[in-house]
């Protein structure tokens, strides 16, 4: 049996974790592809930059916000507990939400369009979904119910590290963080098919698609995981799942049926206006 210490390395004393070096490998790799994205398409990757140095941390906080008002009952006997980031506890769809308002402030202030760059960021923020889960691997964490070894090994035919890894207290668990990465990774390989088909998808279309399809495998994966942040007797992100769902398909059968026609995203080229709003 293979053993990962969650802890790759102590720094001045402190430990480092696979886990945010996991986090801050799929940040970088999903900054850099949409940076390269922004150039090819003759946009100012320099402004962009400008706006992920806001947006990435302000993500942060937004994800431990998220997590922390959910599981307000424990944090308000434990107000020391809040910032304790590093003790576990953020929601991607709090970061999410949060780098949206960001985004959005930002693109308006300086007359971006809004709908190209969430375009731009759609697939790269679920390829950066799909690594970062292999953190929960490393953290044996956000895995689903019980399961049997033999459903691991014959039926899906997984590898002996991860089946090890789903071996917890002598029970063997689901490996969810293996089924949302594998669905946010076949998710990435069809957005960026679509995006770059010629006058195929209109501005706006690659980001409600991210939505969509996000939303519909996360409200599955998340009826199996055994850490859901509840309201009342629903599980939390599945209801946020549902609603994005209905809305973001919604939004895509309107927008390609009844809106106006925007421009397609093959399209749709540089420079943002450089004047900025006053």
């Amino acid at each position: 049996m293979i053993q990962i210490n969650p802890v790759a390395f102590h720094l001045l004393g402190l430990p480092v974790r696979w886990y945010a070096i996991i986090i801050a490998c799929a940040m970088l790799l999903s900054v850099e592809l949409a940076l390269r994205e922004v150039e090819r398409k003759g946009f100012d990757s320099d402004r962009v930059m400008d706006l992920l140095m806001w947006a990435i941390p302000l993500g942060f906080v937004g994800a431990r916000i998220y997590y922390v008002l959910f599981e307000w009952e424990y944090y308000s006997q434990h107000l020391g507990q809040i910032i304790a980031i590093w003790n576990g506890g953020i929601a991607i769809y709090g970061g999410i939400i949060a780098a949206v308002i960001t985004a959005y402030v930002y693109a308006r202030r300086w007359g971006f369009s809004v709908r190209f760059l969430a375009d731009v960021a759609a697939p790269y923020l679920l390829l950066a979904q799909a690594i970062g889960r292999w953190g929960n691997f490393v953290n044996r964490e956000a895995h689903g119910g019980l399961t049997s070894e033999s459903f691991l090994r014959e039926v899906l035919h997984l590898p002996s590290f991860i089946v090890d890894r789903m071996l917890i207290n002598g029970s063997y668990y689901h490996p969810t963080f293996l089924y949302e990465s594998v669905w946010n990774l076949l998710g990435v390989g069809l957005l960026l098919f679509l995006r770059r088909k010629k006058n195929f998808l209109r501005l706006g279309d690659t980001a409600l698609l991210y939505v969509i399809w996000y939303a519909f495998g996360r409200f599955f994966i998340e009826g199996l995981r055994t850490d859901s942040l509840y309201l009342g007797p629903f599980r939390v992100s599945q209801m946020l799942s549902l609603i994005l769902f209905i809305v973001g398909g919604s939004l895509f059968l309107y927008r390609r049926y009844h809106q106006e026609k925007a421009p397609y995203y093959s399209q749709f080229h540089g420079p943002f206006k450089k004047v900025r709003k006053s």
